[in-house]
């Protein structure tokens, strides 16, 4: 059962998360839970384009044809570039476009404490669904608000569900589901408050963004996956090591190669063939060693390197 018919047919009194607990894998049937850890996930492969080196030196559709000749089936733009220009690439090199990345959800947060700032924030997302509609995806990506000294988590946590709530319509009319990230944001900082934080929509147009190299510093990916199950609408194949955050800060975490950092990819892999997770994995890898060049670095690096997580 897929996460659309659960909602469907779910009541109040089974919807999976209350004040006092959780049911994990709210839409996944037991067989699903107990897949044959061994079956291929056959995922295909897509880029986060914001993370393409030495952008400023190519243009869109030679970013979009090196793509292509590196392997990977898809790509994944910020939202606000220009659509003809997208489209043309697309077009030209055959890749798809399966998600889009909000391109203001930190320059103007939904949590932010000025309404006019939340606006800002609001037409900025409903910006990335109308290009992920024009492009042929399904989800955008969505930081949904930020904690800091002006912002406490309570109320973060109120203006976010009330700010995303308003945009269901939309995301329901275009289809595209609003995926959200936990980017180092200091909110919802635990899969048990992801979880509910989703349910709390009970629409199949919220879903949520697993990035296992930005959850790894203080937790388990794949314990968050196992936990949210098929609300994980799309996700991000990122490393992060431990070992350098340790031994020189925390931001250099993530300059390490894939496979090289402390993801446990095994284990990340096959808790998403339990979940019956399908579709696209997408690289938001920036770390570049000296000397690598460009297409060596997407072919050998990103590209090879993900050929041998997705069969882990």
């Amino acid at each position: 059962m897929k996460r659309k018919e659960f909602l469907k047919l779910s009541s109040a009194g089974v919807a999976g998360l209350t004040m006092g607990g959780l049911t994990p894998y709210r839409s996944a049937t037991e067989t699903q839970r107990k897949g044959n850890p061994q079956t291929d996930l056959n995922l295909k492969k897509g880029f986060m384009l914001q993370t393409f080196p030495s952008r400023d030196q190519y243009s869109l559709a030679e970013q979009f044809r090196m793509l292509k000749e590196a392997g990977f089936s898809g790509v994944e733009p910020e939202s606000g570039l220009n659509r003809d220009d997208v489209l043309e690439a697309k077009e030209a090199s055959g890749l798809d476009i399966p998600s889009v990345v909000v391109s203001t959800h930190w320059t103007n947060p939904l949590t932010h404490p000025d309404p006019a700032v939340r606006q800002a924030g609001m037409d900025g997302v409903r910006t990335a669904m109308g290009d992920a509609h024009a492009y042929g995806a399904s989800v955008i990506l969505l930081v949904p608000g930020i904690v800091n000294e002006d912002v406490s988590y309570d109320t973060a946590y109120r203006r976010s569900r009330e700010q995303i709530r308003e945009l269901i319509p939309l995301a329901e009319e275009l289809d595209v589901v609003i995926a959200i990230e936990n980017v180092w944001n200091q909110f919802l900082m635990s899969p048990l408050e992801a979880a509910r934080f989703v349910d709390e929509f009970d629409s199949p147009h919220v879903g949520w963004y697993l990035d296992a190299g930005n959850l790894i510093n203080y937790g388990y990916p794949e314990q968050w996956i196992r936990i949210l199950g098929d609300r994980i609408a799309m996700v991000h194949i990122k490393e992060f090591s431990r070992q350098k955050r340790d031994d020189e800060g925390l931001w250099q975490g993530f300059r390490v190669n894939l496979t090289e950092g402390s993801n446990n990819w095994p284990g990340i892999m096959n808790a998403l063939r339990q979940t019956g997770y399908s579709g696209y994995a997408i690289a938001e890898q920036s770390y570049r060693e000296e000397g690598v060049s460009d297409e060596e670095w997407l072919r050998e690096h990103i590209s090879g390197k993900m050929d041998q997580i997705l069969l882990m």
